[in-house]
């Protein structure tokens, strides 16, 4: 069977799982981002955010898991990503929880990009599962904007205080 016929067999577009398999890849590099940014925090024992961190890790290797497996129940060939050019060097606490709403804002952008492709192909079935993307998207950028927050009520605090008032999950 070629892979032509393999593709009319899927019960979600092509195109959608294309672009479904770049998400997975955006997320597992989210997921080496995260632990970069873990890593970062445990050597200056900023444990809430390291725990944060690790923690946000595993949800977005989660998510990935969770495209991957739809696309493979759904007909489609999941591809497993190459996870290239993580940043492993910070300049501050504050400076990694803004490039983690800077990386959550991307993959909102990129779940909206795919969400509205899904519906302009009439791919039904992709469309009803990204919603709960959508809806777990915004829970991300708010919990990251309500920590950053935090960053200008205690500006000149000691950074260790500051952490400690940051959640941990």
């Amino acid at each position: 069977m070629n892979t032509t016929a393999i593709r009319k067999q899927m019960s979600i577009h092509p195109d959608v799982m294309d672009l479904l398999n770049n998400q997975i890849a955006m997320e597992m590099k989210a997921s080496a981002s995260y632990l970069a940014m873990a890593s970062w925090c445990d050597q200056r024992e900023l444990l809430n955010s390291k725990s944060f961190f690790y923690k946000q890790a595993e949800e977005e290797r989660e998510h990935a898991m969770k495209i991957f497996v739809f696309i493979n129940d759904n007909g489609g060939a999941a591809v497993s990503p190459n996870v290239t050019h993580v940043t492993n060097d910070f300049e501050s606490l504050r400076g990694i929880y803004e490039k983690g709403l800077e990386q959550e804002i991307g993959v909102t952008e990129s779940i909206f990009k795919i969400f509205k492709a899904a519906r302009e192909k009439n791919d039904y079935t992709s469309e009803v599962f990204l919603q709960w993307f959508i809806a777990e998207q915004s829970e991300e950028e708010d919990t990251f904007r309500s920590i950053i927050d935090v960053f200008g009520l205690m500006e000149g605090m000691p950074l260790k205080m500051i952490d400690e008032r940051l959640p941990k999950e």
